[in-house]
């Protein structure tokens, strides 16, 4: 074979580069060779950097942790879907295996006024942490651990409760929200807590307190368009909505 030739794939890129928040920013277009299928998306990124680093220009900025599909940090808009065409999958888990020669990807951040962008394509995602720094928490006594045992739960509670849990906090729901909405993001972390015993103390108030934070923060009215459900790496259900909602309601009559 030709040594000349290259074995992997040709790809077309158009990545958001944007040099600070307060910078107008703009599409780049970037043509990588050899990608290997068996990349991750975000270790094409680091082929993309480490040539671009040669070249004596600046990489481009992207939020990466454990790689794992655990963290969420991940979080980048690939071909108009928030963490890429592939159900159920963060970016870090997304391989180039799903696309194919000569394909053109358009990269962008997570697009929500509640995200301001930091850089290229890293936003500022704190405002979740508000929310659940607003009421996402339980009492908890001081002194030894409750035996495990001691508070009897269903089955159909824990289920509610785990798959409520799931949430990893990435954002994907707001980037893909056509208003903004955080409303899954929320909706999960109330249910986890109100589904639970330990929960119970501040059941009352924790729903007005995160749904006050969240429409604080500017994100936008959930209109049931279902965007959120779809691009959600770890399947939440959009029934966590209307549990926040009878929660919301339960606080107003208390």
């Amino acid at each position: 074979m030709d040594q000349g030739k290259h074995q992997g794939m040709t790809l077309y890129l158009k990545i958001w580069r944007q040099a600070g928040p307060n910078v107008e920013g703009k599409f780049v277009d970037y043509k990588l060779l050899d990608v290997s299928p068996n990349m991750s998306f975000l270790e094409m990124l680091d082929v993309l950097n480490e040539d671009l680093i040669k070249k004596d220009e600046l990489p481009i900025e992207f939020d990466n942790d454990c790689r794992e599909g655990i963290c969420g940090m991940c979080g980048m808009v690939i071909n108009g879907s928030a963490h890429g065409h592939q159900d159920g999958t963060t970016v870090c888990q997304l391989h180039m295996r799903h696309f194919k020669d000569g394909d053109r990807i358009t990269i962008e951040p997570w697009r929500a006024r509640a995200f301001p962008v930091i850089k290229d394509l890293v936003v500022d995602r704190s405002a979740l942490d508000r929310i659940i720094a607003a009421g996402g928490f339980i009492s908890v006594d001081t002194g030894g651990a409750p035996d495990a045992n001691s508070l009897p739960i269903s089955k159909p509670q824990v289920e509610e409760a785990m798959d409520a849990a799931a949430c990893i906090q990435c954002g994907a729901c707001v980037a893909a929200c056509p208003n903004g909405s955080a409303a899954l993001f929320t909706g999960a972390k109330i249910t986890h807590l109100a589904s639970l015993p330990q929960g119970e103390p501040e059941r009352r108030i924790r729903a007005l307190r995160m749904i006050r934070q969240m429409d604080l923060e500017g994100f936008g009215n959930c209109s049931n368009h279902g965007e959120c459900e779809a691009v959600c790496p770890k399947d939440i259900p959009i029934k966590v909505i209307a549990k926040m909602r009878r929660e919301y309601l339960r606080g107003l009559l208390k």
